[in-house]
């Protein structure tokens, strides 16, 4: 059973009518200004456990450049025809890219100096981060492999590009030789930097390696890494995503997954073990644009949803990338290898150590198997001619998953009807895509309401859309939208927000909900994003009846509650201040969350940051709450 906006139960609509309905009840109380809601104490529908999560693929450098704490761009040289970005020279010597010293198979060039016969004092090495370095003041980590004769010290520093200012320093006792390379690992203690622009430097004496040349390969740079991964996330970043709680992920994308073709899809065997043995691979090419360096591969991701206890959705390759390129789906017979490449990647991740692909995951670190349940087919298959051929090859994915792994919870990346098998397997979930105006999202508000039950539903990306930030009429839109997402959550399993991430010196799609730059102390908390940590902290298992004096709009709400905690999300999309009363039998006291601006157009950016949630102390009379809801604004009561 849902429920209507008068807490009675709802009777079979088409979606026209519904949303005609909708349009109706917001003409009528447009000069309305009070609300009066009543949350009823017992039963209610299950809510889904896993309701608000996370959706991440490299984006915006997001991963490379943003949470992954690896700080040094264009560090391995990857690619084919790498070039010198980010690098820059010391003193009386010169950089090349050098094939001819490759450090692995997997990274085939090194960066070479080339020190004159005739150089004194200092020569070496410089990389300028992405678009600078945020040094927090925390022990940085750095690694790197050095080829040629070399007896000394080298001095790894990480200066102030403009002021000069030294921010961490170490010497570094190095003996390397010209036949093999030398690893070097290193600590570089440091102070806090006021802005990210800083750069990373390795110099020696030239007098050491006059008339010679050395070799570095896969030059790192850690901070402190989030819960002292190694390998792990920068935690300026990842602290601020896992204030909002979530409780799944979904990984690696996106357009991410799919690539631009065949050969530039993402490879999940290609980013597991250590660094030095992962190619990279481009980006989303003439989208997402950049080259990947997969430092952050599939154990990271794991490793990302253990620390911050979140479950795993993993997204897989099925036979069908991006059409920017001319491509078409692969079908039939051609799948069996792709299949068979899911299949080996399932088992390293849940296979124990008498399996070919779970000992190749012990022998990288990790002894148990990772906790996965759910397995996503594909990516948005119903764009870019992706839709005619799709049910065939879900079906192959499907089969063959299921086959081995049976309690595996499978989602198809579309909800669209001519997409799919037209007798979708019993236990499949649905994924509904949804990035709109402010309007559009409000409209959508009760598409949830009488979709057939029975199949689940994963809202895996949605937003306000066309501007350049999220804007609080915008973040209200999706309040709105999320809390028919609440309302219906015996439906809906999961919802997640795209893009998460945003590096704003290299930006791809706007807006996203965490924007950053390379300042450490630059990590912007937008307006949407309040209201993401606000519905996903105030969670309940089960979703409460409410009854109205009022229609929805332009007031919205939803209860839910978990053993004696109940929460009341509450939405005003418009621009009038609309008073509130909320009554909950036995509770006498709540605490009132609320984010607002009266400016639909208010925006939380790099140098302002006008929106910020305020708290207050609620007390009922005789379990009555009263308060007000501003103009533009999200609500939260939470009670006990």
């Amino acid at each position: 059973m849902h429920f209507s906006p008068e807490g009675m139960p709802l009777k079979p609509l088409s979606l026209k009518t519904g949303l005609s309905a909708l349009s109706l009840f917001s003409t009528l109380i447009q000069s309305a200004n009070a609300v009066s809601l009543e949350v009823k104490t017992n039963g209610g529908n299950t809510s889904s456990p896993l309701l608000y999560g996370l959706m991440f693929e490299d984006i915006n450098h997001s991963g490379d450049g943003g949470i992954y704490g690896q700080l040094l761009q264009n560090n391995g040289l990857q690619g084919p025809k790498p070039d010198l970005n980010a690098w820059g020279s010391v003193g009386k010597a010169t950089i090349a890219v050098d094939s001819d010293n490759p450090l692995s198979s997997a990274i085939p060039h090194s960066l070479r100096l080339d020190v004159s016969k005739d150089s004194s004092g200092d020569v070496g090495v410089t990389n300028s981060g992405y678009w600078g370095i945020p040094v927090d003041g925390s022990k940085f980590q750095t690694y790197f492999w050095i080829k040629g004769d070399l007896n000394g010290k080298i001095n790894a520093r990480l200066v102030g590009n403009v002021t000069g200012t030294e921010y961490g320093s170490t010497s570094i006792p190095i003996s390397s030789n010209k036949d093999d390379f030398t690893y070097i690992k290193a600590s570089i203690p440091t102070k806090k930097a006021l802005d990210g622009n800083v750069y990373y430097e390795l110099t020696l004496d030239s007098k050491s390696v006059a008339g010679s040349s050395l070799y570095f390969g896969l030059v790192q740079l850690f901070p402190e890494t989030f819960k002292g991964r190694e390998n792990g996330l920068q935690p300026r970043i990842a602290n601020t995503v896992d204030s909002m709680k979530g409780s799944f992920l979904r990984f690696p994308g996106g357009n991410n997954l799919e690539g631009s073709s065949e050969t530039a899809r993402w490879k999940w065997n290609e980013t597991i073990g250590p660094v030095q043995d992962r190619p990279g691979r481009q980006g989303m090419c003439c989208d997402w644009s950049y080259y990947n360096t997969d430092g952050l591969g599939l154990a990271e991701y794991f490793y990302w949803c253990e620390d911050m206890n979140l479950e795993p959705l993993l997204g897989v390759w099925d036979g069908f990338a991006l059409e920017s390129g001319g491509n078409t789906p692969i079908t039939g017979d051609a799948l069996q290898p792709y299949i068979d490449d899911v299949l080996n990647e399932l088992e390293y991740i849940l296979g124990d150590k008498s399996t070919t692909y779970g000992a190749m995951r012990v022998g990288h670190g990790q002894a148990d198997p990772w906790p996965l349940n759910m397995v996503e087919i594909g990516n948005e298959d119903y764009l870019g001619g992706g839709c005619k051929t799709y049910a065939d090859r879900f079906t192959a994915f499907y089969d063959a998953i299921h086959k081995a792994y049976p309690n595996l919870q499978i989602l198809a990346s579309t909800n669209e009807p001519d997409c799919l098998p037209k007798n979708l397997p019993k236990g499949v979930w649905v994924d509904y895509h949804d990035y709109n105006t402010p309007d559009g999202l409000v409209g959508q508000f009760n598409y949830f309401d009488n979709l057939d039950r029975a199949v689940p539903y994963y809202v895996g990306e949605y937003a306000q859309n066309k501007v350049d930030a999220p804007i609080m009429k915008g973040s209200v839109a999706e309040a709105v939208f999320m809390i028919g997402i609440e309302r219906n959550s015996d439906l809906v399993k999961m919802a997640s927000y795209a893009p998460l991430l945003q590096l704003t010196n290299s930006t791809q799609w706007k807006p996203d909900l965490i924007p950053f730059t390379q300042s450490p102390d630059e990590v912007v908390e937008t307006s949407s994003y309040y209201v993401q940590q606000m519905f996903s902290v105030n969670r309940g298992d089960t979703i409460k009846e409410v009854t109205s004096d009022s229609a929805f709009g332009p007031v919205y709400w939803v209860a839910s509650s978990a053993k004696d905690s109940y929460f009341v999300k509450l939405a005003n999309y418009g621009d009038k201040v609309q008073d509130v009363s909320v009554t909950i039998s036995g509770l006498n006291k709540a605490k009132l969350t609320i984010v607002a601006d009266n400016d639909p157009n208010a925006a939380n950016t790099i140098t302002e940051t006008p929106i910020v949630p305020a708290e207050s102390n609620v007390n009922a009379d005789n379990g009555k709450f009263t308060f007000t809801l501003p103009a533009w604004s999200v609500a939260v009561l939470a009670a006990k």
